[in-house]
């Protein structure tokens, strides 16, 4: 297996690259689990990002980055959009999205609790990889739905168009490879 070495917020990690079509690989960077990934990170996204009255995060990969950020701006509530309705959900909003690490279309729920929690709100969007810039795309949308004013998006890392893009904020790039035959091209 070939890695991709990263280096981020202070921290190194060496990242698997995984094909995920005929042509088309990425370094797989999974936050979770990753402790010390995590609180670095937040503690230069903090930085960076302006202040706001919330965080939201689509499910799973950015929640414990979400949940780090909030301790540290002692915010007491974030939100997470979530993959699937929960039988505690009243009146759900939902979009649909496409992503690159997933399959199949998804959708995303927000709870009528979240909703109320970030409606008229200022909140930044979070997540650990920008990528097609898809979840992103949804978690705006829900947002702006619920009442809420999106003023920030940021994540750890950037990965292919999302590093042309100058409405986020990110702390490195992630690049692509493209497989050419057996060998594989930045």
């Amino acid at each position: 297996m070939k890695y991709y070495e990263l280096k981020v917020a202070g921290l190194t990690r060496q990242l698997p690259i995984i094909p995920i079509s005929g042509d088309l690989a990425i370094a797989s960077f999974v936050l979770l689990g990753d402790q010390e990934m995590t609180t670095a990170a937040a503690k230069y996204l903090d930085k960076i990002l302006p202040k706001v009255d919330g965080l939201m995060t689509a499910e799973a990969k950015g929640i414990p980055l979400v949940n780090e950020l909030a301790r540290i701006r002692n915010i007491s509530h974030y939100v997470v959009a979530r993959k699937s309705t929960k039988v505690y959900m009243e009146n759900p909003l939902m979009v649909e999205v496409d992503s690159i690490t997933t399959k199949n279309p998804q959708k995303l729920y927000l709870d009528q609790k979240d909703v109320e929690r970030i409606q008229g709100k200022r909140i930044a969007l979070v997540d650990d990889v920008i990528s097609t810039g898809e979840s992103l795309l949804a978690m705006e949308m829900l947002a702006k739905e619920a009442g809420a004013a999106v003023v920030a998006k940021g994540a750890i890392l950037a990965e292919g168009k999302a590093t042309q893009r100058e409405d986020i904020i990110y702390l490195e790039e992630l690049p692509l490879f493209y497989l050419n035959g057996n060998s594989m091209v930045e």
